[in-house]
């Protein structure tokens, strides 16, 4: 493609902010304008974004940059709102996670998307990470079923307590960040969910909706695995970190922040808060089952090294180096797609669970 891209960015909080970066810094496409709902008002715009139009209206924005592509990094109850009306304009979208916050307008997105054969793209950031690929190979071969472990706890104070608090007025913590860790479920199984039960309670009085969440999903392999989230103030940072996958072969564990060793460095790496500690791994520790006739193991446990991975900055401008292929080369987002939906599908139905009180039976 010999022209530049050219994207319309709306949000500028974490996401949007290093999304936008990427944009601006990338040779294949040119922001054309940047959209939030308070960006004249109550919005720092980063240095590097300066001098860019600033809109706080999306049809007009859309109307007047006319752009290629809208990168939506909205609160979680606008996104099928943006998605619709930018497709609709002819435009490819690239859209944070969730796609929506219900699964109807999940699947309106993906419809009007193959309709229209614009290209969307969710922002599952660990589909890039090479840590997390490898920690799914290696999951992969540890046999069936797998027990899949994964949780991610954060402590909410200074602008982390307003940034969890008003995205629990869209959706649940196991909703909103539970997205990524079901799919990396359903990518190490390559199974059918076939039932979520969740649980959950309301700690944080300021809070909307229940701020933390635990939920349960059966394969139709055997396969079972939790997710364990929970935003606020009150929030333990002990073990708010735990990933991991065990199976007949042995286990694959994402270890983070255990090179720990004074209280200055467990502060550092227990940030649970910090967007650079979400996607950090530090290393992969790998467990043989295999024992020999003594009943001691064949092989020890090996450390995988990721002490040279990318940071979450890296990470936003894979995606966007993704995106901009997707559309460049005409790729097939078939599965990425239909793995979105069904990843929210189950999310959505330990929602659900917890309302109803019983496990949900999914189709």
């Amino acid at each position: 493609m010999a022209d530049k891209v050219k994207v319309l960015v709306v949000g500028l909080g974490n996401m949007g902010a290093s999304h936008a970066s990427a944009y601006h810094r990338s040779e294949g496409f040119e922001i054309v304008g940047i959209m939030s709902r308070s960006i004249k008002s109550n919005t720092k715009i980063p240095a590097e974004l300066a001098g860019y139009p600033l809109y706080e209206d999306f049809d007009l924005a859309l109307r007047e940059t006319r752009p290629d592509a809208v990168s939506i990094n909205s609160w979680p109850n606008t996104h099928a709102e943006y998605a619709l009306k930018a497709i609709a304009a002819n435009c490819h979208v690239f859209m944070e996670k969730p796609l929506a916050t219900n699964i109807e307008d999940a699947e309106k997105v993906v419809a009007a998307a193959r309709a229209k054969n614009r290209k969307l793209v969710l922002g599952y950031i660990l589909r890039v990470h090479p840590s997390w690929i490898k920690f799914i190979e290696v999951g992969k071969t540890l046999g069936k079923p797998l027990v899949m472990r994964l949780n991610l706890n954060q402590q909410s104070s200074g602008s982390a307590w307003h940034w969890h608090k008003n995205l629990i007025d869209s959706l649940i913590p196991i909703v909103d960040c539970g997205v990524h860790y079901v799919d990396v479920m359903c990518q190490l199984t390559g199974a059918k969910p076939v039932r979520v039960h969740g649980i959950g309670a309301k700690l944080w009085a300021e809070a909307d909706k229940q701020n933390y969440g635990h939920l349960h999903v059966t394969f139709d392999d055997g396969s079972v695995g939790w997710y364990e989230a929970g935003w606020g103030p009150m929030m333990s940072e002990t073990a708010y970190f735990v990933k991991d996958v065990v199976g007949p072969k042995g286990a694959v564990s994402i270890v983070a922040g255990q090179q720990a060793s004074s209280a200055a460095e467990l502060a550092e790496v227990s940030n649970s808060a910090d967007i650079d500690r979400h996607t950090k791994t530090d290393a992969l520790k790998i467990h043989y089952a295999a024992v020999d006739g003594d009943k001691n193991f064949k092989k020890p446990d090996e450390i995988v090294s990721m002490e040279d991975e990318p940071g979450h900055q890296e990470l936003c401008d894979r995606e966007q180096a993704f995106f901009l292929r997707a559309i460049s080369e005409d790729l097939d987002l078939t599965e990425q797609m239909d793995a979105a939906v069904n990843s929210l599908r189950i999310v959505l139905a330990a929602e659900q669970s917890i309302e109803l009180g019983r496990t949900v039976e999914l189709a």
